[in-house]
């Protein structure tokens, strides 16, 4: 039965804002057309933007599970795809040398060996795992970090929705899992990936879409505490000399920060205590000290 969520990108859009997501039109659109085509859906931006979340908001919304890939450097594909037990294959294998010493005529060692690569062996990894799981997400998060080789594998999975394991043969996706795939771009993806995907670019929200996100994600939060807290993180994302601005994540986990210290202002003081929720690097942390006076004033 179609899911009324997924009619269209207005109703999806209403859809992700009742689990908490909000999208603007935009990516609502692509998010919509990537699970109408079955196109893989590619979303860069910087990090704590919500990539991520929307694959999670997407999952929840549709009550399938969501099966997550972390990508990292040097990431293979069999770490992707599947691997085998060995060491309860050892242990089979001794069985059967056992059996084989036991037994005079050597009747079964052929079978019993021939269970080595047996589906009981298979360690099923995130992408086998969709594939078979599917109607499911698949987030390939972070696909920037792993390398050429590990993309190649990728883009072919992703063309045919099946993989091939030697010893058991094909196995085929009968519904295709809807897969997102992010990338922080630390550097840039090769075209033919981008050429199998839908793409989108997500900014970090202004003042007043942020604002709605710390309401609907941390109703708990005082609005003047929430307002005052987006409004410094927006300064602080205008600063081009900061090494790395907060993000939409770094934002929420300062509200929730600020509302577990019982706080319904923010002041120089508790702003500098709590900072580290929201600043990681220490050279943007005592920047950000000196001018905080001068930021919470405007």
């Amino acid at each position: 039965m179609p899911n009324p969520a997924l009619a269209s990108p207005d109703t999806l859009r209403a859809a992700l804002a009742e689990t908490a997501y909000l999208a603007d039109d935009g990516l609502a659109t692509v998010t919509w057309l990537a699970h109408t085509l079955q196109r893989p859906l590619l979303l860069e931006g910087e990090p704590g933007t919500g990539k991520t979340a929307l694959a999670e908001a997407v999952a929840q919304l549709q009550g399938v599970p969501l099966i997550r890939l972390q990508c990292y450097e040097g990431i293979e594909a069999s770490q992707a795809l599947y691997d085998w037990d060995f060491p309860r294959q050892i242990l089979h294998l001794r069985a059967v040398e056992a059996l084989a010493r036991d037994a005079s005529d050597g009747s079964g060692v052929g079978e019993l060996e021939a269970e080595l690569f047996d589906e009981r062996f298979l360690q099923a990894r995130p992408v086998l795992q969709a594939l078979r799981a599917a109607p499911c997400v698949l987030l390939v998060d972070e696909i920037d970090r792993a390398d050429d080789e590990f993309e190649a594998f990728l883009l072919e999975v992703l063309s045919t929705w099946s993989v091939s394991i030697p010893e058991l043969g094909v196995v085929a996706a009968d519904t295709p899992p809807f897969v997102v795939l992010t990338s922080n771009r630390t550097r840039e993806l090769h075209d033919a990936l981008k050429r199998r995907c839908l793409y989108h670019w997500i900014e970090h929200p202004g003042l007043d879409r942020e604002l709605e996100i710390v309401r609907a994600r941390l109703p708990e939060v005082e609005q003047t505490l929430a307002r005052e807290v987006v409004t410094l993180v927006q300064q602080l994302r205008a600063d081009d000399t900061m090494v790395k601005p907060p993000g939409v994540a770094e934002t929420l986990d300062w509200a929730r920060a600020l509302t577990a210290l019982g706080q319904s202002r923010l002041d120089p003081e508790v702003a500098a205590a709590t900072m580290g929720a929201a600043v990681k690097y220490r050279e943007d942390a005592e920047r950000v000290r000196v001018a905080l006076d001068r930021m919470l004033t405007r």
